[in-house]
């Protein structure tokens, strides 16, 4: 069974940037996309970027557009999200996920979260 273990979360000042990082235990085998989710306190869970890893296309949320990037290590069955100019909004929990596709329901795997704090 796969697993995903997330890192690089943490506590910032807005403006601030962060790193987050998910390794896989094993290859992700057919799934088409990895990604990262968020879900804040009283929220619902939403996707923040995808990227497929057939060709490396990528997803983002109309709200992080120009200031995420996410990236692939295919041969190291890893995934990043390069965080810049925070906000106090992108506070949540960050999950790591793999699946068909970028949406809630196509997402199969999911990691335990990692927690992203963004002061103002």
């Amino acid at each position: 069974e796969v697993q995903l273990v997330e890192s690089g979360g943490g506590s910032v000042q807005a403006g601030g940037s962060l790193r987050l990082s998910c390794e896989a235990s094993q290859d992700i085998g057919s799934r088409n996309i990895m990604g990262w989710f968020r879900q804040a306190p009283g929220k619902e869970r939403e996707r923040v970027a995808c990227i497929s890893t057939t060709n490396g296309s990528a997803y983002y949320r109309d709200s992080v557009k120009g200031r995420f990037t996410i990236s692939q290590d295919k041969a190291a069955n890893t995934v990043s999200l390069q965080m810049n100019s925070l906000e106090p909004d992108d506070s949540a929990m960050y999950y790591c996920t793999a699946g068909r596709y970028c949406a809630t329901a196509g997402i199969d795997i999911w990691g335990k979260g990692t927690l992203v704090t963004i002061s103002s």
